[in-house]
């Protein structure tokens, strides 16, 4: 386990501990690599243009994520800092000024109501049968950065593991990913699995531990915790099927990023005039109109 100064790059694959979040969304590896986050933004509905914008320019934060990067912090106890500000909300200009001044400085703000929600959001986790135990600070590893070369393509790949968690009695290690969102009900897991690609993620971050030897068993899984009162919890284990999915996915996104790194050309949605419709659904309904005689349709040519 390797300690990084805020000024040193990554020379080579390996593990590395201490790395603030700023450094590693900005890439910290010599000549550049790709995260999952990376991965997930060249594939559709995204596009490789959409990705390298970013990657020059950085992501704008997004007051949507503050809540849920401040629970990371006090679960976790990691990441970025919290600023306390002073306000009910951000109507008036100071409390704006605060609020800008804080994501400048890596911060995370966060309005006085928010600062009581994450703290009950962070006991409710610690007092789950399922999710205390398995973050226990005290029996893994947190944010750990992990940077390994891909052997196909010679690309450099990192990822941030949020914790690492050795399994009772076996060889076993569980990488562990923490997230916030409206409902944790199983069927809303599946579809955020697909919608935000956590499946993709997942695997991604399993190839890394593999990789850089961190274990030789990874065993996925999500802790999923609401944003709402009672901020119920649910840990997730992603099943075999959609991680071989999202292992497909990543080999796409690798070669993908290759290509445009090697002719640095970075594609939109499409490189040439496309045929678009209307979707399956549609065209289902309006078939459907048609069979009922909603439409009359006569004098039209065929």
């Amino acid at each position: 386990m390797t300690a990084l100064a805020l000024d040193v790059k990554i020379a080579k694959p390996g593990i590395f501990e201490d790395i603030p979040d700023a450094v590693y969304h900005a890439d910290p590896v010599e000549g550049g690599s790709l995260s999952s986050t990376g991965a997930r933004a060249l594939l559709p509905p995204n596009c490789p243009a959409k990705f390298r914008y970013e990657q020059l320019h950085g992501r704008a934060p997004k007051r949507e994520f503050d809540v849920g990067h401040a629970a990371h912090h006090l679960v976790l106890g990691t990441g970025p800092e919290l600023k306390l500000l002073e306000f009910d909300d951000y109507r008036k200009k100071d409390a704006q000024i605060a609020r800008d001044e804080a994501y400048a400085a890596g911060q995370v703000p966060l309005l006085l109501h928010e600062y009581d929600l994450v703290e009950d959001m962070a006991l409710a986790l610690r007092n789950d049968p399922a999710a205390g135990p398995l973050l226990d600070p005290s029996k893994g590893r947190t944010e750990l950065t992990l940077v390994w070369k891909d052997v196909q393509t010679g690309v450099m790949l990192r990822a941030r593991v949020d914790f690492a968690r050795p399994a009772p009695d076996s060889d076993v290690v569980y990488i562990v990913d923490y997230k916030t969102a409206r409902s944790a009900e199983p069927s809303a897991i599946e579809r955020m699995n697909f919608d935000r690609g956590y499946h993709q993620q997942m695997a991604f971050y399993c190839e890394g531990a593999l990789e850089t030897g961190l274990t030789g068993k990874p065993v996925p899984l999500l802790v999923v915790q609401e944003k709402t009162p009672p901020y119920v919890v649910t840990v997730s284990a992603i099943t075999k099927t959609a991680y071989d999915w999202g292992t497909v996915l990543n080999r796409a996104a690798i070669n993908l990023y290759s290509r445009c790194l090697a002719t640095d050309t970075w594609p939109g949605y499409a490189t040439d005039i496309i045929a678009s419709g209307v979707p399956g659904w549609a065209e289902r309904g309006y078939e459907q109109a048609l069979d009922r005689g909603d439409y009359d349709i006569k004098g039209i040519k065929k």
